[in-house]
Parts: structure tokens; sequence; C-alpha cells
């Protein structure tokens, strides 16, 4: 096209002063048909321009090919993706690629542009994409202990195909949240490349203007390590993650109505992902598809697992009572009598408090108490302070917590005795189950009250494989011996048969 100037020469040249086509493309140097074209122009609206479309017949059959390797890398750390310098490489080694490396490069950096754009787009919160998910709590009434319980449980739903998996646990806090999504990740075999998510407290420490968030350290380091893109609902609009929410009333209606018998969550989980895949053999409300076989596209479209699976604990400084117990949640848990009125590390997870000293080694592991003013005691670290006060035995839970056969051992012990035998508890309890100790005082009991030495000799070689040795019996026959009498009869028959 001319420049605006040269444009307005012609107008004015042809249409105001009449002159000819060819005198004023003459003056010009232009063609002829040029002049023309301007002077008699009338519409000079700016038109779209057609997006040239070029043939390529060395890079059009394997265009498919880079396309398929750029979205496989996008679901990967960028330190792990192939550089397109490798695609090229790859190219020339697997299908016989003959362009130059130059012409790879150009159509990787367009390419990744524009599937970059599309992830942009999808990550719309309303919108049916395959690979997203959205994240939410549900509450149902199980019976444990012959007792009716109420539970929250967690549902991760999948909008695209209607799927959904859900994991049942003791309480909405931190490590409940992080170990569920974990786990539904490391099921599936992948991580939705974005997750919906309530203002949940276990994630949102804060909600700031402008819609963005203060997130939980334990949260954002979750997130950090799958590589999930995290989105929030606006506050009081649930309605945002519709989805999830339809699908926590179809699990507690479908699943968990009338409330389940509970021995062990874990293995009730368990049971779980087996009831949600069972589900989807059924075709989706409104695509006349599978939902099994939609999911596999949600499946497709998930990032790759991180190599290394993330930890979901948290750990708090705690300082210990005058008895060695620290506070946690209003529950108490014991450590050990030299941390009285110290300070302790505990490792806390969704099922575990683990008390560590300042080498990070674990002193007592206690199972984690749900509800309020709940006390877990475990004695093993306190059995040498017992030993010094051995009198005070009878007067603590644990004495209560002993088997029969050690309350019958500790009954018929010496005063000398009592002390020896909590310091091998001390000892044993440490690594070992209280069954293999009792089992060793068994045996060790067969011929009479044992001492501690004889019942610490039968537990090493209980844990040791050797076993009991039975009693020795000779192989040889002896012969028989004459009856051994006193004074001097045998004298008398040697002197009779000498005189004889």
């Amino acid at each position: 096209m001319l420049a605006v100037a040269e444009i307005n020469y012609i107008r004015h040249e042809v249409n105001n002063k009449d002159n000819g086509y060819a005198e004023v493309a003459k003056k010009m140097g232009k063609d002829p048909r040029t002049v023309k074209k301007y002077a008699d122009m009338e519409d000079f609206n700016e038109k779209p321009k057609k997006r040239q479309v070029r043939i390529s017949p060395v890079l059009g059959p394997v265009k498919a090919i880079l396309d398929e390797w750029i979205k496989e890398d996008f679901k990967k750390k960028k330190k792990f993706r192939r550089t397109a310098k490798r695609l090229w490489e790859l190219l020339k080694e697997h299908h016989e690629f003959k362009g130059s490396d130059r012409t790879v490069r150009e159509y990787v950096s367009l390419r990744k542009k524009e599937f970059q754009n599309v992830a942009d787009e999808a990550a719309l919160p309303l919108e049916a994409v395959p690979g997203t998910a959205q994240v939410d709590f549900g509450e149902a009434p199980f019976e444990y202990g012959g007792e009716e319980i109420v539970l929250p449980y967690l549902v991760m739903s999948f909008p695209f195909s209607n799927s959904f998996y859900f994991q049942a646990f003791p309480s909405q806090n931190k490590e409940c949240f992080l170990e569920g999504m974990k786990r539904m990740f490391h099921h599936m075999g992948g991580v939705p490349k974005t997750i919906r998510f309530d203002n949940l407290s276990p994630a949102v420490k804060k909600v700031l203007p402008n819609g963005k968030r203060h997130l939980t350290d334990e949260f954002q380091n979750f997130v950090l390590h799958y590589g999930f893109e995290p989105e929030f609902c606006n506050p009081n609009s649930g309605n945002e993650k519709g989805h999830v929410e339809a699908m926590v009333k179809y699990v507690r209606n479908n699943f968990l109505l009338p409330g389940l018998h509970v021995i062990e969550l874990d293995e009730l989980n368990k049971e779980l992902w087996g009831k949600a895949e069972r589900d989807r053999e059924r075709k989706h409300y409104q695509k006349e598809w599978m939902i099994s076989q939609l999911f596999e596209d949600d499946r497709k479209a998930f990032l790759l697992l991180p190599p290394k699976e993330y930890e979901c604990v948290r750990y708090e400084t705690l300082k210990a009572d005058k008895y060695g117990y620290i506070k946690l949640d209003l529950n108490l848990y014991s450590t050990s009598p030299r941390y009285a009125l110290s300070k302790v590390l505990a490792r806390i997870s969704y099922d575990k408090v683990d008390i560590l000293n300042d080498e990070n080694e674990l002193v007592v592991s206690h199972s984690r108490l749900y509800g309020q003013y709940r006390k877990s005691m475990k004695w093993q670290p306190y059995l040498n302070l017992m030993a010094k006060r051995p009198t005070a035995l009878k007067y603590t839970s644990f004495y209560g917590q002993l088997p029969e056969e050690w309350k019958n051992y500790f009954e018929s012990c010496t005063v000398a005795e009592k002390p020896e035998a909590l310091r091998l508890l001390s000892v044993i309890l440490k690594d070992h189950e209280f069954s293999a100790i009792t089992k060793a005082l068994v045996i060790a009991s067969e011929h009479g009250h044992p001492s501690v030495e004889a019942i610490k000799q039968v537990f090493y070689q209980l844990i040791n494989g050797r076993g009991m040795r039975d009693e020795i019996k000779p192989k040889m026959t002896l012969p028989e011996l004459p009856e051994v009498t006193r004074g001097l009869t045998h004298y008398d028959k040697l002197h009779k048969g000498v005189d004889a």
C-alpha cells in the first residue's frame, strides 16, 4: 500500500486537476493501474487481514507429533521439559525429519504461546474443562463403638466428567484436608491442573482485597509441591463451586446413609475408592457418554505427580508441664520426665503426634486424639523414674494397663527386683511390643519365680529366633552300678575271697 501522502497527491492530481492516470503515473514513477486504483477508491475502511496459511512440506507431517510432545511437557516442571533443540533431535532420530532446528524452534515457540493462552482461558472456574476439579468437606453420621458420631468427609469432584472421589476423616483440620487431597492425587496417578476451593480455614488464612488470599503456610507448600493452580470463591458465593456442593449431597445420600459402621477409618477409606469408581458406569446427564470414558479425558489432562510424596505434617514447639505433658488442641500427650517444664518439638499429622528431641530423633509416638480434654500416656519414658520409686507403681495407670502375668510377677517380686524389672521394661518397650516381653515372662516362669536376668535372656532368645533349648538327654546307655552302702561289708567280702 502506498503512503498516505502519495495517495493524497494522486487523488488531488486526478480528481481536482483532471490529469490523466498515465501522466500522474509517469510523474510518480508508478504503474498507471496503481494510480487508477487509488484515484477511484471510495472505501478506505480498514479491512481485517486474512491469515496467510503457508504450506509446510517439511514441517507439516510432524506438526501433530510436536503438538503432542509440547502438551506432554506442559504437565511437567519446567526443568524437566524438553528444549526445542531436543525435540528437533528426536524428530531426526525417530521420524527422519530433514528440516532445520530453526524451523522447529520457531514452531515450538509459537505453539507454546498458543497452548498457554488456551490453558489460561481454561482456568475459568465455572467452565467444565478436562483436568480441573473442585474440593469441599461434607458431614455424615457413622456408627462407632455402638454410638452414632458425625464425621467429615472430603470430596474432590470433576465437573467435566461429573465424577468424584471421597475420603472420611476425624476432623476438618489442615492435616486431614491435605492428607485427603494427597491420597486422591496418588490414587489417580495425577494432579488436577486447577482446583477450586471455598475459603476453607485449612487453606486460607485471610481474604484480602481485590480477590487475593493470604494462604496458610502448609497449604502454600502443598500447592508448590504438586504444582496445581488454586482458585477461590468470592466470600459467601458457594454457587461458584456448585458442582462439588451438589456432589457432597450426592455422596452422602448414595453412599453414607444410613450411617456406616466404622472400626478403622483407614479400612473404610480403602472401600470408598471402589464405590466412587463403580459409580462412573453410567451415562453423563448431558453428554450421553459414560462418565468413566469422560473421566479418562480428565485423567489425560492431569499434571504429572512429583517424584516424592508430600508429608502432610506440621511442626510445633510446645512447653511440657511439670509431669512432662504437652497440650495440643486441648488434649494432653506425654513426653518424658526429662522434658518436664522444657520445650519439645511436636511433629503433627492427621493421625499421629510424634515427640522429637533436639536432634529431631523420636522420643515417643502417640495416636492423635480428637475431641477435647483427653489424655494419651506412653509410660516407657517414665519407667526409669518409676524404678526409683517402685512403691508408687500400684497407684499409676501404667499398673492398670499391665497384663495379668506382669501384675502377678510384680506382686511376688522382692523390693530389689521391682526396680530391676522396671528398668528392663523401659529398655524393651522402647522398640518392642508388650506381648513379646510377656511371652518371655511366661516361659521363664515355668520353673517358678524367675529372676529379671532370666526373663531378659529368654526375651532375646525369642527375638533372635533361637527359641528355647530343650533339656539335654544323654544319647548313650550307662551300665547299672551296684548299690552304694556304708560300712566295712565290701572289705569283709573281699577278705573272704582272698582267704578262699
